[in-house]
This record gives structure tokens, C-alpha cells and sequence, in this order.
């Protein structure tokens, strides 16, 4: 198979000189790091330990020029052959509004915990899908059926639901590189557009993020935008499951490491050391963006000067600034600022032979960049919010002999990783100077003793395992999907079911209610059975040879006013009560039910404590829904209710029982699984087929013949043999068996 890499950049940027086009690449962690797995790739394709991957790709991108229609082709064609890369083309417009517009000025300041900083037009909005749906038609004019889809950061969070609409089969991958943010943060996009980015993200077999905190963010939105719950990451969405899952990003570790030791980067070394002999160095190396926490970081190093003293003379800060999003005001505004206070730190503490702030704004290519980490005593990287942070793993690869001391923002995702450095929060700036004077104090014993776990760390876990680990895990949930998938009730089987149907003499039709022959209703007394519901089942009465009974968890009184005119079996209450055809209603076994004036006040308690919640009360069970309340409350209310009740009813013949939105509370030993024993005891039947939707159901699954066909509705693991998606298939099927 290949392997079609998405991102908004493709890994190099093109320019037109003089009739010609020009390639140079492209900057930042993303590309470099899936660059150094393509490269893996193709060294090792005979010994790659990720047998289904072939060494073919295509990189998917915008070239970073608009092109006009006859020169496409000709793009097209030169990025193919050179670089297996394939261009998606966007106006200046476009691109201004998509990327400058909503990427820049929602999503990015939103995601960042910036909320003041965000912009919301809709426009930008509209700008962002038409771009989406860009990319995806870009897609579809290459895509092949056994391809894999690997789709990068927060440009393309519609694109995987547009692909999943053309291609259902194909294994689509998501990564996002910034912070996911939380529910509080992630609502303040309007309702819509929240919920489209949501269902657009779930369009991929796997969403993978930096950190565990991310991904737990980013399932709460799903559960409380969307109400769709999960199972350890997984979220079944109708016949599909979804994983969202953890993988930090490592770099590319032996290149760092190896660097240091090249002619080039030890000529490079040679020359800071002459020009900063006896100084300590500290080294700031961030892009200029207001998420780095620059000026933070600044104002610590000027507390750090004024509180120490005695390391006047003897260190520097270098400060390298690479420009970002050039002909932006608010950055201009920002890089005025760093400006300004560089100047009065170093007009404050400066001397003629000392400059407290050696400050460079440019960007710094592969030799210089590690020759700067090689030499600098200090790494001070101080985000107010990052996604990852490379930088920090960058220079902790490039001090070969582990020395080196590592100052790092708690709010940066690597903070997980490298829990050896020095850790600090970046909006107190008197602990950015603690841990200035700290870092420099520091025996250098303590120094490589802590940088060798780190070093370990990120040689084990580079950007090459974390690229195995994120494909084989997309790889891993599309098997898990064909396993869901074989016991999916298709064609082939049905043509079966009605064979054995037709030529049975006594058959058994067991069926749940509420989720199997009707879809759930906010309130269970909505739930009424259509007139076509009751035609169909007078249908399947009507026939001699069928026994047709409902098994439900309702109480006999509306099993009765829907049902009790047909000739059919009902089960009540899960199996409280039964009624026999043509027959009347008669309990399981004795039962008691004086435990219900102990537990009402209890669940009334609960009910005032969670709005929306609300009990059922039925003869010999209670239960408590929580459907439309609050999915994060409900969730804490149900626990500790649940606690609650079980340690009330231990010593009484009760079970408390915890189902789709609801807790229920019934006497033991009643069941689906009890019940149907009745009936399947009562004649010799050559068919049986019994559905059901939920929990409930499963007791009745387990205790059928293997002869028996047994259906579960919805997409989960179950006793059951098969699946069908939904109540609509389970009418369908109905209706075929009485043609």
C-alpha cells in the first residue's frame, strides 16, 4: 500500500524565477520530523519492522505559491517525479483567509489558551471548509482503495469526515500538533463550528495527540458537544469505532547527535567559542509568536540580573528570534516590545566589555542551530502553551556529553517527557530567575546524571518509533473494525436467515423494545409504537407457525394498552412479569418490593442534584434516567450514587445495575435470560431469533441454542452472533420474513 502524508505546507516551498520553478525546503518539526521517517523508510524497506508499509508515498500539500491554470501541469508533474509530492492549489485569497484568517486567528490563539486573541468571522469560516473540501478533491484525484491516509494538524480538521464519505474502507489517520484544548475553551466556538470540526475529526480511524491531557480534552468535547461516550478511547459512532490515543513526538535523535561531531558543525562551535570565551551561555531559540512567552522569559533573565549579581560579567543570553507571520500587526507590536526591553536590560545592566543580551533576529539553518546548542551552558524555553516543544528534545541530543542544564515550561507538551529538567511555570518570572540561578549552580555530576535519563528517553522514542507506533495503531484499529464488521448482519446471512426461516415448522421470535423496534425517547412514555410497528407484528402473529414475544424493561401496564390486543408473548420489568399468549399476566417468582420506600428518597436526592434526571417507577424495580442531563455531571452523579446504593441494599436481595443512561434497581435473579426459558420450553422449535439492543439483551443472548440466530443492535462486542446497525435494519429484516 502507499502512504498519502496531508498537511497544509508540503516539505518544501516553491518559487517561479525567470520562467522556472525553484525548490527550497520548507522549515519546522512537522516536516522534518515526518521527512526523517520517509527517509527511514526507504533505507530499510527490506528489514522495516511495519510489514504492511511499502516504501511508496505521496506528500499532499499547498506549494507556498499561487499558480495559474497552464502552469499546474507542469508543477504537478516536477513535484511528482522529484519529491512524490502533489500540489493543491489555492488563491491568495483563499489561502489569506483560510490560513492568515481562521488557522491564525481562531484556531491557533483558541487552542493556545489565548481566548481574548481570537477571531470569529464567518467568512474565515467559510473559507476554512471550501479549503478542506479543497484538499479533499485534491485527494480523490490520486487516492487508490488499499492506500493509508495520514492527515497533520489543526488546517485540516474537516478533511478526514469528507474523505470518510467517499472512501469508507480506507484507514484515515489524524495528528494534531497543537494543544487540544479544554471544554471551556473549546465551546467558545460557535455551536456549529464546534460540532463540525468534532465530526470532522472523527471522520479518521484514529485521532492521535502529544499528550494524555489532550486526548482526555478532546474526548470530553465529543462526549458533551456530540454525546457520544467512550471505552478506554474508543467511541463507537454507528457501525464505525474511532480510537483517540497518545503519542508524544520525539525527534530525530542520532541526527542531533551525531551532528555535533561533523567538520562543519565543530568549525561552527570553534567560532562561538572565541567569540564567548569565559561567559556562561544561556540560549533562547523560539519562533516569534505570543505563545512562546518571550517576554516572560526576558523579564526573568532581568530579575536574575538583579538578584544575582555575582554572575555579572560571566553570562549572556542569546536570544535567536525566528520571524513569524511577517505584515501581522499584533506580531509587529510583539517584536517591538522584545526590542524595547532588550535595549533597557541591556542599557540597565550593560558594561562596555559585557552585553547582558546577544539578540539575533533571523532564522538558523540544521550547522548552526546544534553548533549553538553544543556550546550553550543554558537552554531556557519558557512557553505560555505549546503543542510539543522540539527545541527542548533538540538541545538535549546535541549535548553529547550530557552536560547542559534544561529549563522548561510546565506548558509545553515535552514537560511529560522530561520531567529531569527543570521545570517551571512561565507566567511567574521570579521563578524563570530561581531557575536561572539554580541551572547555573547545579554540580555538573547532578547535570549528567539527570540528562542521561532524558538522553535515553528520546534515543528510545525518536520521530521514527513515534511514527511506527501512530501507524501501526491506525493499522491495529482497522483490524479491530473488521472484527466488529464480520459479525455485521449482511447480505449473505439474511438470505440464510430466511432460507432456515421458510422451512421451519415452529419458529420463536424474540424481541426487545425500546433501541431494537423503537428509537430511545427522551421520556419512556414517548415511545409509542407506530401503526406500522403493530401492523408489521400482527403480521408475524398472524402466521401458525410463529411465536412472537416481547421482552422489555417496561412495566405491564404499557406493555398491556400497546400490545395486550395481539397474540403475543410480553415480558415486563426485564422479566418480573410474564404473559403468556392469550394469557394473563403472572410474576416470575415471588417478589417484594417494600425495599422501594427505602430507596425513593434517595434517588429523589439525586434527582434534585442533577437537573433533567428523573425517576420511573414500575411494581417490583425503580429506575433512574440521566439521559439528557449533563454528560460530565451525570457521569460523577451515577458514581456515587451507585456507591450509595450499594452499600444500602448489601444486605438485601437487590442488584443495582448501571445501563445506557440509566440505573436501575430489581430484585436478583430476574432477568431476560430467566424469562425466555418459559418459552423456549414450551415447544420443539426448529427456528429461533432473538434481538435486542442493549445489557439487558445479553442475558438472553447467552442462554439460546448455537442453532438459534441472535442479533445485537448497535456496534459493540456481544454474545450475540451479528450486529445491525440501527432499529430501521431490525424493521427491514421483519418485513422481509412475512413477504
Amino acid at each position: 500500500m502507499r502512504l498519502l502524508i496531508v498537511s497544509n505546507r508540503l516539505p518544501f516551498t516553491v518559487v517561479k524565477k525567470e520562467g522556472k520553478f525553484e525548490f527550497s525546503e520548507s522549515a519546522g518539526g512537522l516536516v522534518s520530523g515526518i521527512s526523517a521517517y520517509l527517509d527511514y523508510l526507504k533505507e530499510t524497506a527490506h528489514q522495516s519492522s511495519f510489514p504492511r508499509l511499502e516504501t511508496e508515498y505521496i506528500w499532499i500539500g499547498w506549494p507556498g505559491i499561487t499558480v495559474d491554470d497552464k502552469n499546474k501541469e507542469e508543477l504537478k508533474t516536477l513535484a511528482l517525479k522529484q519529491f512524490s509530492a502533489y500540489p493543491v492549489f489555492l488563491t491568495e485569497d483563499e489561502m489569506d483567509k483560510f490560513y492568515q484568517g481562521f488557522c491564525n486567528k481562531t484556531i491557533w490563539p483558541l487552542f493556545h489558551y489565548f481566548p481574548t486573541y481570537a477571531v470569529y468571522e464567518e467568512n474565515y469560516w467559510s473559507s476554512y471548509q471550501r479549503v478542506n473540501e479543497i484538499f479533499g478533491k485534491a485527494i480523490l484525484e490520486i487516492i487508490k482503495p488499499d492506500d493509508t491516509v495520514w492527515i497533520h494538524d489543526y488546517h485540516l480538521m474537516l478533511l478526514p469526515k469528507l474523505l470518510r464519505e467517499q472512501f469508507p474502507i480506507v484507514p484515515i489517520g489524524f495528528f494534531l500538533h497543537i494543544p487540544f484544548p479544554s471544554f471551556e475553551i473549546f465551546r467558545l466556538l460557535p455551536k456549529t463550528w464546534r460540532q463540525e470540526i468534532l465530526n470532522g475529526l472523527l471522520g479518521a480511524d484514529l485521532i492521535g495527540f502529544h499528550t494524555y491531557d489532550y486526548t482526555q480534552y478532546f474526548l470530553r468535547c465529543v462526549r458533551r458537544i456530540l454525546g457520544f461516550e467512550h471505552n478506554l478511547g474508543k467511541i463507537i459512532i454507528g457501525e464505525r469505532m474511532v480510537k483517540a490515543d497518545t503519542f508524544p513526538m520525539g525527534i530525530d535523535y542520532k541526527r542531533f547527535y551525531n551532528a555535533v561531531s561533523t567538520p562543519e558543525v565543530k568549525k561552527e562551535r570553534e567560532k562561538l567559542k572565541k567569540t564567548l570565551t569565559n561567559y556562561k551561555i544561556i540560549l533562547s531559540v523560539d519562533r516569534l509568536d505570543y505563545t512562546k512567552g518571550i517576554i516572560n522569559r526576558l523579564q526573568g533573565f532581568e530579575i536574575f540580573l538583579e538578584r544575582n549579581p555575582q554572575w555579572h560579567k560571566k553570562v549572556v543570553l542569546l536570544l535567536i528570534l525566528v520571524p513569524s507571520r511577517i505584515g501581522v500587526e499584533m506580531y509587529q507590536q510583539m517584536k517591538n516590545q522584545i526590542d524595547e526591553l532588550i535595549g533597557k536590560i541591556n542599557g540597565r545592566f550593560g558594561k562596555i566589555d559585557w552585553t547582558p543580551i546577544l539578540y539575533q533576529y533571523k532564522f538558523l539553518s540544521f550547522i548552526p542551530l546544534v553548533a549553538l546548542y553544543s556550546v550553550s551552558d543554558v537552554a531556557l524555553i519558557t512557553p505560555l502553551r505549546d503543542g510539543m516543544n522540539l527545541i527542548a528534545k533538540e538541545y538535549l541530543a546535541s549535548r553529547t556529553d550530557k552536560t547542559g542544564v534544561l529549563i522548561l515550561s510546565e506548558m509545553a507538551g515535552a514537560a511529560q517527557e522530561l520531567g529531569e529538567a527543570i521545570i517551571i511555570n512561565p507566567n511567574n518570572r521570579e521563578e524563570i530567575a530561581e531557575a536561572l540561578r539554580l541551572a547555573l549552580a547545579t554540580p555538573e555530576e547532578e547535570i549528567i546524571r539527570r540528562n542521561q535519563i532524558m538522553h535515553n528517553r528520546l534515543a528510545n522514542y525518536d520521530v521514527i518509533r513515534w511514527a511506527e507506533d501512530f501507524l501501526q495503531a491506525l493499522l491495529a484499529v482497522e483490524e479491530e473494525q473488521k472484527i466488529l464488521n464480520a459479525k455485521l448482519f449482511e447480505e449473505s446471512i439474511q438470505k440464510q436467515l430466511i432460507k432456515d426461516w421458510k422451512k421451519a415448522n415452529q419458529r420463536l421470535i424474540l424481541l426487545d423494545y425500546d433501541g431494537t423496534l423503537v428509537p430511545f425517547a427522551v421520556k419512556p412514555e414517548k415511545a409509542v409504537p407506530s401503526a406500522e410497528l403493530v401492523n408489521l407484528l400482527q403480521k408475524l402473529t398472524a402466521d401458525s407457525k410463529n411465536d412472537v414475544v416481547l421482552l422489555s424493561g417496561r412495566n405491564r401496564n404499557n406493555l398491556q394498552e400497546w400490545f395486550g390486543k395481539l397474540a403475543l408473548g410480553l415480558v415486563a420489568e426485564h422479566g418480573a412479569w410474564i404473559k403468556e399468549k392469550n394469557r394473563e399476566w403472572q410474576l416470575l417468582k415471588p417478589l417484594r418490593n417494600d425495599w422501594k420506600s427505602k430507596l425513593l428518597p434517595i434517588l429523589k436526592i439525586y434527582t434534585d442534584r442533577l437537573p433533567n434526571s428523573f425517576i420511573e417507577e414500575k411494581e417490583y424495580s425503580i429506575v433512574w434516567h440521566y439521559r439528557t442531563t449533563d454528560p460530565v455531571l451525570g457521569e460523577l452523579r451515577v458514581r456515587e450514587l451507585i456507591d450509595e446504593l450499594i452499600h444500602l441494599t448489601a444486605n438485601i436481595d437487590i442488584q443495582v445495575l448501571t445501563g445506557s443512561k440509566v440505573v436501575e434497581i430489581r430484585n436478583s435473579g430476574v432477568n431476560k435470560g430467566v424469562a425466555s426459558m418459559n418459552f423456549l420450553k414450551a415447544k420443539d422449535y426448529d427456528f429461533i431469533l432473538a434481538i435486542g439492543d442493549d445489557w439487558t439483551d445479553e442475558d438472553l443472548f447467552k442462554i439460546l441454542p448455537a442453532t438459534a440466530y441472535s442479533i445485537r443492535v448497535g456496534m459493540t462486542l456481544s454474545y450475540a452472533k451479528y450486529n445491525l446497525r440501527n432499529h430501521n435494519e431490525v424493521l427491514k429484516l421483519l418485513t422481509e420474513l412475512i413477504k
